[in-house]
């Protein structure tokens, strides 16, 4: 039994499918289904139940699945631990959607210019996602908003972020000084989807406010809403770093009057896994990046 195996195994687990696995992977289908015919050859039984349409575990298949996250996991921190020098290596990142693309790139920078020799793995998923791959060890750090549902994980905040109303240039409200949240509640909003945490974040905050958004569009990206919203399919929320890239005068955005709607940025780790002297270095640069950005914290 060989860690290649069991690696190629919880993928084709994961996916459901050998043809999707092996792209995975980098192998040829043939070359996966050899893998895992050797393995079960090994063990005497079959661990995947080879179905029409899809592939499942077999209840050794899931003992074995069990086992095998855990003899991986072993695997790569003792390989870690082993050739942790501080220097060298890599970092698995990850991010939601609404913050990566703002967020990461002057992170980025500044970590690569004191550690040149190191690889950083950039992500992107929803944060349901992003949390089950922490747990199970497939990536190292993750750059989320609360709130956080996990158990086990280490959660440290990095700054609140005020979400800023979005329109369009022509827009009736675009000329007012001050703008209060009973004068958008019978606005159409556009909207990322329901997997997205802003998405909660907007409507909770409406909530508060005793009105829900009524939504018109959906989209999967900040930069269509944006785009959405200038050409005046209806208002948003968007983030502080959204806006500060955003350059267009087609669009107008205001601070709410009263309390603001916002989000709290947090860093994500997984306390049961080893953690590098690389990945520890990430970490304090990340804080001190929030900080310069963000002094109050």
């Amino acid at each position: 039994m060989e860690i290649d195996q069991l690696r190629h195994f919880l993928k084709v687990a994961e996916m459901a499918n050998f043809t999707k696995a092996a792209q995975v992977v980098g192998l040829s289908q043939p070359a996966l289904s050899r893998s895992i015919a050797r393995l079960e050859e090994e063990l005497g039984q079959p661990i995947l139940d080879r179905q029409t349409r899809q592939v499942v575990l077999t209840e050794a298949g899931e003992l074995l699945a069990e086992r095998a996250k855990q003899i991986i996991a072993l695997a790569d921190d003792t390989r870690a631990q082993i050739t942790d020098d501080g220097q060298t290596g890599r970092i698995r990142l990850a991010s939601i959607p609404t913050i990566a693309p703002y967020f990461l790139p002057g992170l980025l920078r500044e970590f690569s210019n004191a550690h040149s020799k190191a690889t950083v793995l950039v992500r992107e998923d929803t944060t349901a996602n992003l949390l089950h791959m922490l747990a199970e060890g497939e990536i190292d750090i993750a750059i989320l908003a609360r709130p956080i549902d996990m158990k086990y994980l280490q959660v440290t905040d990095l700054f609140e972020e005020e979400l800023l109303l979005v329109l369009p240039a022509g827009h009736s409200l675009a000329q007012k000084k001050t703008v209060r949240v009973e004068d958008i509640d019978k606005e159409p909003f556009v909207l990322l989807g329901e997997a997205h945490c802003l998405t909660d974040n907007i409507v909770s905050f409406c909530r508060q406010k005793s009105f829900f958004p009524v939504t018109i569009e959906r989209t999967s990206q900040i930069v269509t809403i944006q785009e959405l919203v200038a050409l005046g399919h209806g208002i948003s929320m968007v983030p502080a770093m959204a806006r500060a890239l955003d350059n267009c005068p087609r669009r107008i955005y205001k601070s709410l009057a009263g309390p603001k709607p916002t989000r709290k940025i947090v860093v994500v780790t997984n306390p049961y896994r080893f953690q590098s002297k690389l990945s520890q270095a990430f970490c304090k640069t990340l804080l001190a990046h929030s900080c310069t950005l963000h002094p109050a914290g």
